[in-house]
């Protein structure tokens, strides 16, 4: 397990034992079903999620008044590193959004929201990119106008724009949205949050095909929808610090389970190259070898990115670094098993192939990796730029 190559002290390494026999036992019990032939992924994997939350598996680190069991960050990141481990499909990747509502929804919407979000009953999606704002997000062009009507106390919004790479928005109940509010202010502090029932009026939904087959991605149009204040999630302006939030979760290998299938897939590598000994170019052994240390990057950064949230650290420029070295990791890990598995093109997840399809978006999806570059030199390193120096 990843959690015992690099030890960190993150408390009581019982309690995680047991947390992590415990689902082994629960796994042992309630194996991975299997996908019907006419069932899309999406409806499989929310078939999956509400199996793992009826066992306790989901929202481990969500307060118990919001559905979840009031543990902590690192007893979810153990669930995600034992089902990546087990070969299953992690838990649903709704923690980041799930931590979005907790950090910046009111009460009462943490208490109608998150329940239902934690147990599957709603599935949510995430409305964040834009076809003309690419991975500038500060960029985006969609409007939420307040209202002016002052019999109706500016009580709703009206929203108008577009937005891409919506995974998986045909089969969701609910959008994160994020839409600009005031057109005058300053991109970053003008950007704000709310939660958008897709069965609304003016919303369509249109998915795209990818490459690997998939329809994961959507197109999102918003023509004239009508979204109430109540539906806002934190103030106006909170949208760009939101954002940053779910960027914490969402860019963590750890939270995600990627960094125990990353090593299963590389354990499987490195004994195709003991078993065919004497018989493997050297170029072959050496991209073996930089994926070790690729992998063994990413594990101590993720570590010590779950340290800092544990110490109470909030998101940052930092999370542009996990995402560059995850990226990295996984692109070269798949290139690498095309070279050093030829006719077998399986791993212990499904298709190689269509995993190393998937893994050339790594690099565009969540901000590509220029925009990440950008942001390291600009908000970390502090280095000028362009305009700067002319």
């Amino acid at each position: 397990m990843i959690h015992q190559d690099l030890p960190l002290d993150f408390g009581d390494p019982s309690d995680l034992t047991r947390l992590r026999r415990e689902l082994r036992a629960w796994l042992a019990e309630h194996p991975l079903p299997a996908r019907r032939p006419d069932e899309e992924p999406a409806r499989f994997l929310h078939r999956w999620h509400r199996m793992l939350h009826s066992g306790g598996w989901v929202g481990l680190d969500v307060p118990e008044e919001y559905g979840g069991r009031g543990l902590t960050a690192l007893h979810q990141v153990a669930v995600s590193d034992e089902l990546g481990a087990s070969r299953a499909p992690g838990v649903p990747r709704i923690g980041y959004l799930a931590h979005a509502l907790l950090e910046f929804a009111s009460h009462e919407q943490r208490v109608r929201l998150l329940p239902r979000m934690l147990a599957g009953d709603d599935v949510w999606c995430q409305g964040f990119s834009e076809p003309g704002a690419g991975s500038d997000l500060a960029g985006m062009a969609t409007y939420a106008r307040r209202s002016e009507d002052a019999d109706h106390d500016r009580d709703h919004y009206t929203v108008n724009g577009q937005k891409l790479w919506t995974s998986y928005a045909q089969h969701s109940d609910y959008c994160l949205l994020l839409a600009r509010t005031d057109r005058d202010a300053p991109t970053h502090s003008s950007i704000t949050a709310f939660a958008l029932p897709l069965d609304r009026a003016g919303v369509t939904v249109r998915p795209l095909k990818a490459a690997n087959g998939d329809d994961e991605f959507c197109e999102l149009f918003l023509d004239d929808v009508r979204i109430e204040a109540a539906e806002r999630i934190g103030a106006e302006g909170d949208g760009w610090r939101l954002a940053m939030t779910t960027v914490n979760y969402e860019r963590n290998a750890l939270d995600t389970g990627h960094l125990s299938k990353y090593g299963l897939l590389l354990a499987r590598l490195r004994r195709e190259l003991h078993e065919r000994a004497g018989g493997v170019p050297d170029g072959l052994v050496s991209s073996v070898g930089r994926c070790v240390v690729d992998y063994q990057v990413l594990v101590a950064h993720a570590r010590r990115r779950t340290a800092e949230r544990l110490a109470g650290g909030a998101a940052g420029p930092e999370s542009s670094i996990d995402k560059l070295l995850m990226t990295r990791a996984e692109q070269r890990l798949y290139e690498t098993a095309l070279q050093a598995l030829p006719g077998q093109l399986t791993d212990v997840n499904g298709a190689v192939y269509g995993e190393y399809l998937y893994s050339r978006a790594a690099s565009v999806y969540g901000g590509t990796s220029q925009i990440q570059r950008n942001i390291i030199a600009k908000r970390l390193l502090r280095l000028p730029s362009a305009s700067d120096t002319s």
